[in-house]
Order: structure tokens, then C-alpha cells, then sequence
């Protein structure tokens, strides 16, 4: 649809809003109208208060117009022929053209203006972000939107080893596993990070957020409950309990943390408990 119109306004982003949105008022309708340079984006009808607001500038009295759109928007302009007849017979005595009435008779469904607007302007500011501040970007959407589908053990180690998780999940194709299916975008956007020159820095017993990704510095630091296998109730546990202090063994993270030793082996296993003796006993001899 982007590529098709290629909008250069604010308006015009409004006005694809409200055509993705909508049932019939893009495909065979506006798109066709375009590709045939009938009308321009800015000409097409794309949201619902655009009827009314092009037909009483066309003359119509505001009732009739209100009307009309109010039928076209619900998809019922052919629904009741006899009333249908009226307002195109009121349409045609203000020029309104041929191609505007049957693009309205085409409609199933359309989109408030006001609803395409919210959707673009909170677009618009995401977009800001992605551009001007990337690392809260992506901080901000790998805590909430990948947050069930990132694990730290592929996509914090670089964009080779994201490259190679990719071409595995495109060789599977159908067989793909859901869960495969559902990180691929996320193994993207990581990918588009490592190529902004965006890094994760480790994740850190003390420094990471249970849940959240943070910017730092010098990249973007992961969760503890982005390591797999490492539940969100584990994470705050770990978080609540460093609180109190530095752990002094293996075993006082367990006891504060109220965690189990699958929780303590994935740790260990991505260096998070480096230096860290199993217990507090002190040996004599050793």
C-alpha cells in the first residue's frame, strides 16, 4: 500500500490508515482507482467522515451528506436500492462524479478518521524513537513486545550467531516449530540492531532488571528473565533479594532468592556466577 501510493504528508499516512483499515475501500476500490489515475491518495475515499465532508462541499446539505456516509460506512448502500436511487439522484445534481458513487457502493466497512489519526500519530512518535533514540527503541520493545520470545543464549552473542538461528528456521520452513515462527521477526529486529552498530552488554547478577531491558552507556543491557528457562517469578525473586546485599555464596542466592538449582545452573552456565563459591563454610584444609 506504501509502495503504491508513496505518501509524503501526515494526511496521507491518516488516509492509508484508514484504507488498511477498512473492508473494501482499498482492494478493487481505491487501489484500482489509483493505479488507473483516476484520483490521487489525497482525492480517494479513505476514511468514513471523508463522504461527508467532500459531499457538503459539493453542495449537499449536511443531513443528506451525514446520511449518505452513514450508509456507505455500514456497507448497506446497496442494501436498500429505492433509498440508494434518492441519494444518487441528490450526488449526481451536485457533480458528484460517476467513480466516487460506485467507489461508495464498494464499501463494506470504514474507519473513523479520528481512530486513523491516534493510530498514526503513536506510529509517528515510535518512528521518532527508531530513528533518533534507538536504544530505548529497542529496550522499549524487547521489555514489551518480545518479551516472551527473546532468548538471550541467541541473540546476545553477536549477528552471526542470529544469522545462523534465521537460516536454520528458513531451512525448516513449514516445519518450522510455533515458537520458531513467532521469534523470527524478533531475530530480526536484533539483526537490524547488531547493524546499527547497537550491542547487549552480559547480563549481570547485579545489574540487570528482572524483566526490563536497559540502556546503558554501552549498549542495551538484557533481563535475567530473558535467559530461557528463567522465569519472571525467579527474576524478581533474585532482584528483591540482591537488595539486601551481595550474595555471599551459591547457596545464600538460593535461600534469599527462594530458587532452585535449574535457576542457579543457567546462571552459571552464562557466567553470571563467576567467583561465587557453592556455600559460606570455610575449609580448613583447603
Amino acid at each position: 500500500m506504501l509502495v503504491d501510493t508513496k505518501p509524503t504528508t501526515f494526511d496521507e499516512l491518516i488516509r492509508i490508515s484508514g484504507l488498511s483499515h477498512g473492508t473494501d475501500v482499498w482492494l478493487g476500490n481505491a487501489q484500482s482507482l489509483i493505479e488507473q489515475g483516476t484520483v490521487t491518495l489525497t482525492e480517494a475515499i479513505c476514511c468514513r467522515d471523508d463522504i461527508m465532508i467532500y459531499l457538503i462541499k459539493q453542495g449537499l446539505p449536511p443531513n443528506p451528506a451525514f446520511k449518505i456516509m452513514e450508509t456507505v460506512r455500514k456497507g448497506k448502500a446497496l442494501k436498500d436500492p429505492a433509498k440508494w436511487a434518492e441519494y444518487v439522484e441528490l450526488m449526481k445534481e451536485h457533480n458528484v462524479p460517476d467513480w466516487y458513487i460506485k467507489s461508495c457502493e464498494k464499501i463494506k466497512y470504514m474507519f473513523p478518521k479520528a481512530h486513523a489519526a491516534a493510530y498514526v500519530t503513536n506510529a509517528f512518535r515510535i518512528a521518532w524513537f527508531k530513528v533518533h533514540k534507538p536504544k530505548a527503541y529497542y529496550a522499549a520493545f524487547f521489555s514489551i513486545r518480545a518479551a516472551d520470545d527473546f532468548d538471550s543464549e541467541i541473540m546476545c552473542f553477536g549477528k552471526e550467531k542470529v544469522k545462523n538461528k534465521m537460516k536454520e528456521i528458513d531451512l525448516l520452513g513449514n516445519n518450522a516449530t510455533q515458537k520458531d515462527k513467532t521469534m523470527y521477526p524478533v531475530l530480526e529486529l536484533v539483526l537490524e540492531m547488531y547493524e546499527r552498530g547497537i550491542e547487549f552488554l552480559s547480563i549481570d547478577l547485579y545489574k540487570s532488571h528482572s524483566t526490563k531491558f536497559l540502556v546503558e552507556e554501552d549498549g542495551i543491557r538484557p533481563p535475567l528473565n530473558s535467559i530461557a528457562g528463567l522465569g519472571t517469578v525467579a527474576a524478581q525473586g533474585i532482584e528483591q533479594a540482591r537488595k539486601e546485599g551481595k550474595f555471599m555464596s551459591i547457596d545464600d542466592l538460593k535461600v534469599r532468592a527462594k530458587v532452585g538449582n535449574s535457576v542457579t545452573d543457567l546462571l552459571k552456565k552464562l557466567g553470571c556466577l563467576e567467583g561465587m563459591s557453592q556455600s559460606n563454610q570455610i575449609s580448613l584444609f583447603g
